[in-house]
């Protein structure tokens, strides 16, 4: 029955579905894991319990005849600040080992803007045009009106461009999900995940790609709202590794970057880590594979 209607995008089946848009959909299930996580680095709430017991000190040193006052910290020192930005982390998927590859470039993992930052699954090719666009509108939008394109207002034209390709006959759906990473003023940081459909939507922590299921459940569970970067690394890594093949990774299979703000200047930064900076991340989380020859040294 099916195949009377997925010829064309612009046919409904008379349960009311386009095929075309859900093989697309399913296009991205065979692509390698995308995880995103924000780190507000938020300070957990106070319990019913703390705040009656903190109420309580209040009012018997209030009460006490002898007052006591906390002595004011010396002048120049700051307290040390939770870090606050996205991590993405994504499994490549390797293809051979005699493949060239160019230095600074990625195949899961996009620079878009210097507010903006996106991961890709799907296909290849279709995320570079989808890529490619985004950084023509962003950079049309900074050149118009002098400032950084707003993050939902660049996740907005992106989607308005798929769900069109959804509607004309003579094309087909592009075969790409994103999830894109940023940070602006009004809505500080913010991640968003994207279909072939044109859907979008605003997340605190997803995953897009063949893992997203098990990915999923292990951030429902570990993810916290207090969570500040430096634990959110940690995190993408520990679900990056229980989502893929091999639980020892290297820098041949994953791609990880992170968008944060300049402590002096407090604007957004994106950090895409390199070959050798991912093999030190994944060694200091246990996670990499142990040489060959320091294998035999110990032996």
């Amino acid at each position: 029955m099916a195949r009377r209607y997925d010829s064309r995008t612009t046919i409904f089946s008379p349960e009311g579905r386009l095929y075309q848009v859900e093989y697309a959909m399913e296009a991205i299930n065979h692509a390698g894991t995308v995880i995103g996580i924000l780190a507000s680095g938020a300070p957990p709430a106070t319990t019913g319990e703390e705040a009656k017991t903190g109420s309580e000190d209040v009012a018997m040193s209030d009460a006490s005849p002898v007052a006591t006052t906390k002595p004011a910290e010396p002048a120049g020192v700051k307290k040390g600040k939770r870090r606050t930005g996205i991590v993405l982390a994504a499994e490549k998927k390797v293809t051979s080992k005699l493949l060239e590859k160019e230095e600074g470039t990625g195949e899961k993992i996009f620079l878009i803007n210097g507010n903006l930052l996106s991961g890709v699954a799907g296909y290849t090719a279709d995320a570079n045009s989808l890529v490619n666009y985004s950084r023509n509108v962003a950079q049309g939008h900074l050149m118009s009106y002098d400032t950084d394109m707003p993050v939902e207002q660049m996740v907005k034209r992106l989607c308005d461009l798929k769900q069109g390709y959804t509607q004309f006959g003579g094309q087909r759906p592009f075969g790409v999900s994103f999830l894109i990473a940023g940070y602006d003023p009004h809505h500080q940081f913010q991640l968003y995940s994207t279909d072939p459909s044109g859907n979008y939507a605003a997340w605190k922590a997803t995953c897009i790609g063949n893992g997203n299921s098990t990915a999923t459940s292990l951030l429902r569970q570990d993810y916290k709202d207090s969570m500040d970067l430096d634990e959110a690394i940690v995190l993408a890594l520990k679900v990056l590794s229980k989502t893929m093949d091999d639980t020892t990774l290297s820098s041949d299979r994953v791609e990880f970057a992170v968008i944060s703000t300049d402590e002096e200047t407090d604007q957004p930064h994106v950090r895409i880590y390199k070959p050798a900076e991912i093999d030190e991340l994944l060694k200091a989380q246990g996670l990499t594979k142990v040489p060959e020859s320091e294998t035999a040294m110990k032996s």
